[in-house]
């Protein structure tokens, strides 16, 4: 019995196998499952990137981590460079990571190195004007080089300058001129080298006597520093005696206003009273001279006189 074979269904199946397989190719040749997700970050080289091209590696401290992914011109400033690189999701881009321009051994390829990134900053975001986080680059080596170069043959022409400046006609006749005074001098010198070496053999003796005369006079000024230590001690002596003085002559002169203030008035009335006392004195001795016996029977009237009455009788 001959079996039927349908081939419209037999040529649908292979159309859609077919399609399956060139969906699966497909998928697989863009990476399927294991396709790597990026974000995108920017960078502005302020320097030529010659050698870098468009998917150039990104590396973080020598690790694949991303591409280049764009490479364009800053129209608001010829003299920058866009770089827009395509960074593997999750890769811990930081405010402190910075991009670098590098050339890979003799080849002549370049491609961006990232380093830096402490653990305790911040990751990087985009700023307010920015569509995306913009990463901080520093001099390639080869920039760094050429500005010392640069600044280098700079200083080269400047000494260069200068030393034709030095090197001048009128400089050349002034030092040519210093030569001769010194061959000059330098002959008078070789002429008069006895009389040189003469004169520092005398300047050597001095010296030597100078020196023994020194240690000589060493113990003079030794008493003389002593001698000027014992005056200055008696001038200290002298000077605190002087002041126990003064003290003393201000302590008698206030007990001498003390005593004219004090006892010259009693002293005056004292010899007032022995004056008055010398007066009493002197008439009794008079009386006694006259009359000794008054002295133990008292005193006798005087007989009146010749005319005299006993009323108007005098007294002695």
């Amino acid at each position: 019995m001959e079996t039927k074979v349908n081939y419209a269904l037999v040529g649908a199946f292979v159309l859609i196998l077919g399609s399956v397989l060139v969906a699966i190719a497909l998928w697989l040749a863009s990476g399927g499952a294991f396709q790597k997700k990026y974000d995108l970050y920017l960078a502005v080289a302020q320097e030529s990137v010659s050698g870098l091209n468009l998917n150039a590696v990104v590396k973080y401290n020598g690790v694949d981590i991303g591409k280049v992914q764009q490479i364009s011109l800053d129209h608001g400033d010829p003299s920058q460079v866009l770089l827009l690189l395509a960074i593997e999701k999750g890769t811990p881009i930081r405010v402190d990571t910075v991009a670098m321009l590098k050339t890979q051994g003799l080849t002549g390829f370049s491609y961006i190195e990232l380093s830096g990134g402490t653990k305790g900053s911040a990751l990087l975001q985009k700023t307010a004007g920015n569509e995306y986080p913009v990463i901080r680059t520093k001099p390639s080596l080869g920039a760094r080089l050429e500005n010392v170069l640069t600044s280098l043959v700079s200083k080269l022409d400047s000494t260069s300058d200068s030393v034709n400046s030095f090197l001048s006609d009128e400089n050349k006749a002034a030092f040519k001129n210093a030569l001769a005074d010194i061959a000059a001098v330098a002959h008078t010198i070789a002429q008069r080298k006895d009389e040189i070496d003469s004169a520092m053999k005398d300047a050597a003796l001095a010296a030597k006597n100078a020196s023994r005369a020194s240690l000589q006079i060493s113990p003079t000024l030794t008493q003389i520093d002593q001698g000027a230590k014992a005056v200055e001690k008696m001038g200290n002596e002298f000077a605190q005696m002087s002041i126990a003085t003064t003290k003393l002559v201000e302590s008698v002169g206030a007990d001498a206003q003390r005593f004219t203030s004090d006892t010259l008035p009693e002293l005056e009335r004292l010899l007032g009273e022995l004056t008055v006392l010398s007066a009493s004195m002197r008439r009794l001795s008079e009386q006694i001279e006259r009359n000794p016996d008054g002295l133990l029977f008292g005193r006798t009237p005087v007989s009146n006189g010749p005319g005299e009455t006993s009323k108007g009788a005098a007294k002695p």
